[in-house]
């Protein structure tokens, strides 16, 4: 049983020190213990605080990318390296290390294949009122939405098991926290909480630049997830409003033309033909958001395959590789077992 602790980095070098001196190298149920870091296009010196403090792995994006990037191309590069368990992790220290057993314990007693770390929001003086309220209510709707109980949606600090991480995707490019969540729910994973504590605010998010700005993309992350992943019922509420309204009108129409008004009421009967037919639009692009639906489930099931395949030839090109390095085989490693050239 392999655990790597991902950590998404962008100009951390002078928090990645102490991030990293928290990361445990031993924990129970588990044989190995690896970290990895994804440098997203940082022009510091990350890249080299990582290698000097023990990282056993580095993605190095060369321009940044965003961080639901980064936590997608960590999960790549984890998955490649054989990792049957993935924790993910802030570079800022802002969740306490020692938690990590706790955080993966329900992945190895099978009780859960996903889960996030609840913070004690209440209690963490350094958020505002603002703050605590948008993220109870971002984890409300998320609860809603994603059929889960997930009570704190916006954490970073959360384990995924092998199959998750192979099956997941983020189309987002703002973070991956609330996507992840919402997909991994809807695709009858089992998610699960535990609590967690957290260390001193060591520096101010770079995600959240703002509390107007965090509200605006979250909800935009919220919705397109709907759109997404709930098209026909999204749709169908949508199309609700107008056709009701239309409704509404045309019974009044129907009600005074046959009760012998004078006035011909052109403009209602002009307005619910348009109510009608733009909930009708609205309804049949549910209709084929739920066609699309089926067919984004499939070409999921065949990616699964996919990158079930391309981790299994990269775990065995490594095994080969480190076998071959330590009997001095000098056969080209994107060669082996045919492995696609590095």
């Amino acid at each position: 049983m392999k655990l790597i602790i991902q950590i998404p980095c962008y100009n951390e070098e002078e928090s990645l020190p102490e991030a990293l001196a928290c990361l445990p190298r031993e924990v129970p149920g588990v044989d190995v213990v690896e970290w990895l870091i994804i440098n997203d296009g940082s022009k510091d010196r990350t890249v080299e605080v990582a290698k000097a403090h023990g990282v056993d792995h580095i993605v190095d994006l060369p321009v940044n990318m965003g961080l639901a990037h980064g936590f997608m191309a960590g999960l790549h590069r984890a998955l490649a390296e054989g990792a049957d368990i993935i924790v993910n992790t802030d570079a800022d220290n802002q969740y306490n290390a020692d938690d990590i057993p706790k955080l993966i314990q329900p992945i190895l007693d099978r009780e859960a294949q996903y889960v996030i770390g609840a913070r004690p929001i209440p209690d963490i003086e350094h958020f505002s009122r603002t703050k605590r309220f948008l993220q109870r209510l971002g984890s409300r709707v998320v609860q809603i939405v994603s059929r889960t109980d997930v009570a704190d949606a916006p954490s970073g600090f959360r384990a995924l098991h092998r199959d998750v991480a192979l099956r997941i995707n983020v189309f987002d490019s703002y973070t991956y926290t609330l996507e992840s969540i919402i997909q991994a729910g809807l695709s009858d994973f089992r998610i699960v909480s535990v609590p967690i504590r957290v260390n001193g605010e060591t520096r101010p998010s770079r995600l959240v630049k703002s509390i107007r700005d965090y509200v605006r993309r979250s909800i935009s992350s919220i919705l397109k997830a709907f759109f997404v992943y709930k098209p026909g019922k999204t749709f169908f509420l949508l199309g609700l409003v107008p056709g009701i309204l239309g409704l509404i009108l045309t019974m009044r129409w129907l009600i005074l033309y046959f009760g012998g008004t004078d006035r011909a009421h052109v403009p209602s009967l002009v307005a619910a033909a348009v109510l009608l037919i733009t909930g009708l639009l609205f309804w049949v692009a549910g209709l084929l958001g739920e066609l699309f639906a089926i067919n984004r489930r499939l070409l999921q099931d065949i990616q699964y395959m996919q990158r079930q395949d391309r981790a299994a030839r990269d775990t065995a090109a490594r095994l080969l590789r480190e076998r071959g390095a330590g009997q001095g085989d000098l056969t080209p490693p994107g060669r082996i077992m045919g492995a696609p050239p590095r």
